[in-house]
């Protein structure tokens, strides 16, 4: 992949070039009738991007330890893309319990009408628990780990070296760590999806996905699949990302910090009966986090003590830091709830109760604690 952006005019400047174009303009009538050579690196049409996405693509390839990148209108287009790319009829695909909702639902209402067979392994799976499943017509086993709303750790590497034993493809969703934490190509992953609207672009004003791999035979697919299903990305969101990239790890970083000190915090609270978060010692997957894992990222989940739906409701209407939202990685710190029947609707699950999920921005720590511990004195008033 290209890394270098030519300019042909004496001009340089410290923010890249944000390049606008749906069509691609050629000197001369080979060139055009032989544009689609011009793939996967080179420019045929806006649709598969312009020097502006491919400088996107080169610094998320590099974050990544990757060769090639693809972008995508969203984290779950760029999910959607990768199993439609190399999923059939007649395929079975294997898919976290954990994965991201976006996936299980397209998994559930669409994968069978195309005759893909999807079936669900637990989301803290080893090795030992994905073999039995294998089927001969297994063609990819999709991860996601942690889980972006329980936090289950699967043992990735583990379960990556089983898979390219069978010559059966992976797929991760990364978002959670991003590839300051953790990087899934160097543990044995074949694709890697992150959702560039969380940590990448940071600010909660964009929409983007992007998968890497180190196959070129993979990316070449990949474009290709970005040209046919037309999922475009704007050369302006582009600009925002490779912005927001530029204090990617110093917001991570602090972000993380905090993220840690408030799931502490919740741990020691009386209201509080379980905090998902690997980083934790008490956490069940912390023995693969601390092995595998460089950072703590800023998501986390926690369980309250058994209250009513009352007093869940005033919990999150005394809240005035933590806005309510389902997102993160952004500077804005949000909170969001996921009731009690989705955890029950699983084969395995770490509570049969209500989740509540947190998203730690930059808010100040004190800042963010003291809402916490008003929202629970209210959340423990109105359960009595």
């Amino acid at each position: 992949m290209t890394t270098h952006i030519e300019t042909k005019h004496p001009f340089n400047s410290l923010s890249p070039a944000t390049y606008r174009a749906s069509t691609i303009v050629f000197d001369k009538i080979e060139d055009f009738v032989t544009r689609k050579s011009r793939q996967p690196d080179g420019y045929s049409y806006g649709t598969t991007g312009t020097p502006t996405h491919r400088h996107l693509e080169a610094r998320i390839a590099k974050l990544s330890s990757a060769d090639h990148c693809v972008l995508a209108p969203s984290g779950q287009a760029a999910l959607v893309a990768a199993v439609l790319t190399f999923a059939r009829a007649g395929d079975h695909v294997l898919l976290s319990e954990a994965a991201y909702g976006g996936l299980k639902s397209f998994a559930s209402e669409w994968m069978h009408r195309l005759g893909i067979v999807v079936e669900s392994y637990p989301a803290d799976a080893s090795a030992a628990d994905i073999e039995p499943l294998i089927r001969p017509s297994t063609t990819m086993i999709c991860l996601e780990s942690p889980g972006s709303i329980t936090m289950e750790m699967a043992d990735v590497p583990a379960i990556a070296v089983v898979a390219k034993a069978r010559g059966i493809l992976t797929m991760m969703d990364n978002t959670w760590a991003s590839p300051l934490a953790y990087k899934p190509l160097l543990h044995g992953v074949d694709l890697v999806v992150e959702a560039v609207s969380k940590f990448f672009s940071g600010h909660s004003d964009l929409l983007m996905g992007s998968t890497c791999t180190n196959s070129f035979h993979l990316y070449e697919q990949l474009r290709e699949a970005q040209a046919t299903m037309g999922l475009a990305v704007g050369s302006d969101d582009c600009f925002l990302a490779l912005r927001g990239l530029e204090t990617y790890e110093l917001r991570y970083r602090e972000q993380s910090q905090n993220a840690l000190q408030v799931a502490r915090w919740l741990e020691a609270h009386p209201a509080v009966d379980q905090v998902l978060f690997p980083p934790l010692e008490s956490d069940p997957g912390h023995a693969i986090w601390k092995r595998d894992f460089k950072g703590s990222g800023c998501l986390l989940s926690f369980v309250l003590k058994p209250a009513s739906q009352k007093a869940f409701a005033a919990l999150f209407e005394s809240l005035n830091v933590f806005s309510i939202g389902a997102s993160w990685g952004g500077t804005h710190s949000l909170i969001a709830f996921y009731p009690a029947e989705l955890q029950r609707a699983r084969r395995k699950s770490p509570t049969d109760g209500p989740v509540l999920r947190i998203s730690v921005g930059l808010e100040p720590l004190d800042k963010l604690i003291e809402d916490l511990g008003v929202a629970l004195s209210v959340f423990q008033f109105a359960k009595e």
